[in-house]
Parts: C-alpha cells; structure tokens; sequence
C-alpha cells in the first residue's frame, strides 16, 4: 500500500524528547519494509506558542501560518534524522516535490506546505494527489467524537463515520493558524471529494499506529473491533 501518515506535533513533539522521534523512526522502517510511507508532520505545541508572539506582535493570519510552517519542517528535519539512510534527506516543500521524492524509494517525512492548510489538509491533499490506498491520522485523542470529549465528557466516539458525517462534524472547527480538531473542516471535504479511506486514531504509541497500519494491510480485523480510531469511509 501507498500511506499518508498524518503525525501531530502534539504526538511527535510534545515535550521535544528524542524518544519519540525514535519511537516512530522504528516503527516507520518496520512499515516500509511493506509499503510506501508518506509522512506529514505537525507543529503541536511549539508552532502554538511561536503562532501566539506572533500574533501578540501583530502578525496576520498569513505570518502566523508561515511561521507554523517552518515549525513543521523543524520536526520533520528531526524525524529525518531519526530516520537515517531509511529517509530521504530533505522534507519536500510541495506535493510535486513529496512526488518526486517517493520515487527515491525511501521513507518521505514533510512538514506544511502553504498558508491556510493545517498539516492534516496536506495529507489528505498529498493523499489525493498520489492516489494513496490510505490515509492514517495520528492524533492526541482515539478518534472523531460527537463533540470535543475535554469539553463535553459525554461525548461519543464514532467507530465508523462516513466522509459527510465528518464533514459535519467538524464544520464547526475556527479556521485559524495553530486551532486543534482532530480533522480539520478542509482536510475532511479533502477526505470527502475523493472518498478517501482514512483512520483517525491516538497516536501517541507508535506501536499502534503499525498495528492499524498492518492491520489495514491484511484485512483481518475490522478497526470497530479494535477501537484504535475511527475509520471514514464512503
């Protein structure tokens, strides 16, 4: 399989510990021993704080999301590096360019891409693109709910949703540099015109994003049995 693995900095780069780098460096080069592996990689906590001066400072929306960019690229650079000869050495800077670079035959680890894409719109954009077989969110909560679970603890998750009850749900979403939603509203109408199969799931073990991953791959066991994610399909 072709797979757009969308990490969180909030996963990735949390306390900015190079375990975590490692963690997933292991588990990439365990998957591509299989398949093809896209990585996008997200700002988290740091592109917040940064995004935050930022507008403090009186920068637009645009310098904001620039400045939440180069974050991005930052943490994609340390995977690389985790990563090894297993990576190809430089995060690519647009989809022709991540293109090019799979064709390297190596693991391709990317940051954002333009002002106005959240890291996961890029993946789903990326995944489009390539014509991936799947599309695999690694976020800081187990799924997509019925409302932010922190907020509402009441909140249900959905084990399976299809592309326009995510669209639904996150609608409500605030379009701004460095805002938090398990899927972005543009990623998910991304998800939706090209009815793109896509997991969203917790992250923050490596180890379960291989098992979904191999999983997917081996079509043994629906994800609903699992409960690792929400799977989006049709």
């Amino acid at each position: 399989m072709l797979v757009i693995l969308s990490i969180g900095g909030s996963i990735l780069a949390k306390a900015l510990k190079p375990e975590s780098f490692l963690a997933y460096a292991d588990v990439l080069k365990e998957m591509s021993k299989e398949h093809d592996i896209v990585v996008v990689t997200g700002g988290g906590v740091a592109a917040r704080d940064y995004i935050g001066v930022a507008r403090s400072t009186g920068s637009n929306e645009v310098e904001c999301d620039y400045i939440g960019i180069d974050i991005t690229r930052l943490n994609a650079k340390l995977l690389i590096s985790a990563l090894g000869n297993a990576a190809y050495p430089r995060p690519p800077h647009d989809y022709i360019q991540a293109e090019e670079a799979l064709s390297s035959g190596k693991i391709v680890v990317m940051g954002g891409v333009i002002p106005g894409q959240t890291t996961d719109a890029v993946s789903a954009i990326l995944a489009e693109y390539l014509k991936a077989d799947l599309l695999v969110i690694a976020t800081a909560v187990d799924g997509v709910y019925t409302a932010d679970p922190k907020q509402h603890p009441d909140a249900v998750k959905y084990e399976t949703m299809t592309c326009k009850e995510l669209v639904k749900t996150v609608m409500v979403t605030e379009m701004k540099a460095g805002s938090k939603s398990p899927v972005d509203p543009l990623a998910a109408k991304i998800i939706e015109r090209c009815d793109l199969e896509t997991i969203v799931m917790d992250g923050s073990d490596a180890r379960n994003v291989l098992q979904v991953i191999m999983q997917e791959s081996m079509r043994t066991e629906p994800l609903s049995k699992v409960h690792l994610g929400t799977r989006i399909k049709g």
